[in-house]
């Protein structure tokens, strides 16, 4: 048995999400089921996150000891041949017998993909989400400067009975504008479920002029959900890559 370590990239227009569901189209399921058939028996793959349904990776890791004589190429390229066209493994390499794909996370990179140009994007339409107007770039900026450093994110999380720490530090936050497309692009050391999504929207609503500094300032300090802003689209969402010490 040897630890072999994945980096992945899968378009998640039709899985609900990453993590196995016994009556549900998941990217770990299709994995666990491939890597399955290739060693003739169950086993279990390890990603470094749950990203949710219809969010996008490019960079995914996972991990997964395998009992077989096949080489890291030929890994790949067995997993690439049985995988559907939206999952792809780009590297495979082996793993020391220590590393987790889950719990050796040090921070990780999303990015989230708007478009605001006069003409709607046909080709990207499954990996952004159109807005019906252009919001102002410095209020975004302004409150992009209060939404990193270490807070507890609370306010910002989908899961509203969630029981461990919600304390995160986003370490940064870049927004910039090319080409009628809006980007936006965050680091931390981790993330809540829906986090980076509602983080969106509340810029967008800031941007929009629907959400002042100070109620931003307020949600991160208070207990009232609402108060957050809303939680954008999964479309736009893509997990770019995951670092490890």
């Amino acid at each position: 048995m040897k630890n072999f370590k994945f980096l992945l990239e899968y378009d998640g227009s039709r899985y609900h999400g990453w993590q196995r569901q016994s009556e549900e189209n998941t990217i770990q399921g299709k994995l666990e089921h491939v890597l399955g058939q290739m060693c003739g028996k169950e086993t279990e793959v390890i990603g470094a996150g749950r990203t949710d349904s219809g969010v996008h990776a490019k960079g995914m890791v996972a991990n997964a000891w395998l009992d077989t004589e096949m080489d890291c190429g030929e890994i790949r390229d067995y997993m690439n041949r049985y995988l559907p066209d939206d999952i792809a493994v780009r590297e495979v390499r082996e793993a020391s017998d220590r590393f987790h794909a889950r719990y050796n996370v040090t921070g990780k990179t999303y990015r989230y993909t708007c478009q605001d140009g006069a003409v709607k994007s046909v080709f990207d339409r499954k990996y952004c989400v159109r807005l019906d107007k252009r919001p102002d770039m410095a209020k975004m900026l302004k409150v992009a400067e209060l939404l990193k450093g270490e807070h507890d994110f609370r306010n910002f999380c989908g899961n509203p009975r969630v029981k461990k720490s919600t304390v995160r530090n986003v370490d940064s936050i870049e927004i910039k504008r090319e080409g009628g497309y809006l980007y936006f692009t965050f680091h931390g050391n981790g993330f809540l479920q829906n986090m980076v999504r509602i983080m969106v929207g509340v810029l967008l609503e800031a941007g929009y002029g629907n959400i002042t500094p100070e109620e931003v300032q307020e949600s991160l300090t208070g207990f009232v959900r609402q108060k957050a802003g809303p939680t954008a689209p999964a479309a736009g969402l893509c997990l770019t890559g995951v670092d490890y010490n």
